[in-house]
């Protein structure tokens, strides 16, 4: 019998189906052994299609080599020389490059937009941030990317060993990456991109380039975001001209689970031959339907209610996001998120002034025109005063750093009052999430406007990460 072409081209996701198609009686791990039905329906349902690497996916001693196999057919479409999968997602594969790039003590030129999950590998690493804070756009007050010049002066003034970006960041827009990779080049050292949001790059001539093809020695994609993959899978692919392969092999495994899921796995492997097979076409009919879903929005508000690739340089913005301002009509979008919670529609990202829809290769014509309908009847009805465009909080601050993000990490520590917070240093990321961008990162001084800022997130209804008190009567802090 001839198999679907994606299974035919994609290693992986064939083992995870044959093994699913054969009859198997295991005694080995997992404990469910795809029959936890037996014990209770319910836990069947969310249990029994996982299925192992070892011993399902491949032998328990891996004599097939089907993962490898896999991720070398990853690593040639999106051009490196050395890919890996992971179950852990993007946090996982970003602290796995920085585990591989520089000496413990070591400085690296990172944006401040980086996530969580850079920072921490940061502590892992024993790096040293030198942050650098993105332009942000005069009109809509966003950040827009990095500008090449600064790091430059950077990367010579602290004797960096490596630049990180985030690119696109949360609201689609992008750096100069290829003048990025040149200056980091110019100094003998790699460009890493976090490239989570942005796993369609790179395959249709109406979406930006990935950062590779722009000179990048690395980059993470998260294959669970645009792309159709199961939570938490991800990939890492890289160069390694700059980049040691050896270090790059021992800095993921250092992370990554002995037991890994078959089914996340596979489902980097078949969205890889999903897009190398059907890319053009799926990733065309998505920026179709967020261009339709924004001309939906502009007939009825005017053109400033959306980003748009328009309103930036050729390569700067990502069609396929969509980005709504609500406080170019004085709306509030928190409110206008519950509207669209009442019927059963969910949002990626609402604070008062903008709501972020995440588009898929999986949406069709039907579901975007629901949300035009839902974002337009409630858009209308919350309509007010408009406000003028003012950066988000998480983009404005500029922390001071006075001790290293390491030393900070493991200090003794005490909880204090939000008052008597300020001025101490903090032990704590705090970040409004999403975008999940740190305003106060261990090490740095908490200011009365952050402590301010970020209870009126709080009240504000946008959930604010990674305090040890979530409700931001108390801080962490250095003893």
């Amino acid at each position: 019998m001839t198999k679907p072409p994606l299974r035919e081209s994609a290693p992986l996701l064939d083992a995870y189906l044959t093994y699913t198609e054969q009859p198997s009686t295991p005694f080995t791990l997992p404990g469910h052994k795809q029959r936890a039905a037996r014990l209770d329906v319910g836990l069947g349902v969310c249990v029994d299609g996982d299925v192992p690497l070892g011993g399902g996916l491949d032998e328990i001693k891996h004599t097939k080599n089907v993962l490898p196999t896999s991720e070398a057919l990853a690593a040639k479409l999106w051009g490196g020389e050395w890919a890996r999968f992971s179950s852990n997602g993007s946090t996982h594969a970003n602290q796995a490059i920085l585990l591989s790039m520089a000496q413990p003590g070591d400085r690296v030129v990172i944006s401040r937009t980086a996530h969580r999950s850079m920072l921490i590998g940061l502590v892992l690493a024993g790096l040293e941030p030198v942050w650098v804070e993105p332009e942000l756009d005069r009109v809509t007050g966003l950040p827009i990317g990095l500008e090449p010049k600064v790091v430059a002066s950077l990367l010579r003034e602290h004797s960096a060993r490596g630049v990180i970006a985030i690119e696109p960041g949360y609201l689609g827009t992008l750096s100069r990456v290829d003048e990025l990779a040149s200056v980091a080049h110019q100094e003998g050292v790699p460009l890493v991109v976090d490239q989570a949001w942005g796993g369609h790059l790179g395959f249709h001539s109406e979406v930006p380039r990935h950062a590779l093809q722009l000179g990048a020695d690395a980059m993470i994609i998260s294959i669970h975001k645009a792309l159709p993959g199961i939570s938490g899978a991800a990939m890492a692919v890289a160069r390694t001209s700059l980049l040691d392969r050896a270090r790059l092999e021992q800095g993921f495994d250092a992370g990554l689970t002995t037991s890994p899921p078959g089914a996340i796995l596979a489902s980097c492997d078949g969205v890889r031959a999903l897009i190398e097979t059907r890319g053009e076409e799926l990733i065309g009919a998505m920026i179709a339907r967020a261009a339709h879903l924004r001309a939906r929005l502009k007939a009825v508000f005017g053109a400033q209610i959306v980003l748009s690739p328009v309103d930036f340089p050729a390569g700067r913005f990502d069609p396929s996001k969509i980005v709504v301002r609500t406080g170019f009509i004085g709306a509030d979008g928190v409110a206008v998120e519950q509207d669209l919670l009442a019927k059963g529609i969910r949002l990626e990202m609402t604070d008062q002034d903008t709501i972020v829809a995440i588009m898929g290769l999986v949406d069709n014509d039907e579901e975007i025109e629901a949300l035009a309908e839902a974002l337009i009847l409630s858009l209308s009805k919350r309509a007010g005063t408009p406000r003028p465009p003012v950066t988000a909080f998480s983009w404005s601050i500029v922390p001071e750093k006075v001790r290293s993000l390491r030393e900070a990490f493991f200090a003794p520590v005490e909880m204090v009052s939000a008052a008597r917070a300020i001025g101490r240093i903090s032990a704590d990321l705090i970040s409004p999430y999403p975008p999940g961008v740190p305003v106060v990162a261990p090490g740095e001084v908490i200011t009365a406007p952050i402590v301010l800022g970020l209870q009126e997130c709080l009240a504000l209804g946008t959930r604010v990460a990674y305090a040890t008190d979530p409700t931001l009567k108390q801080f962490r802090v250095l003893a």
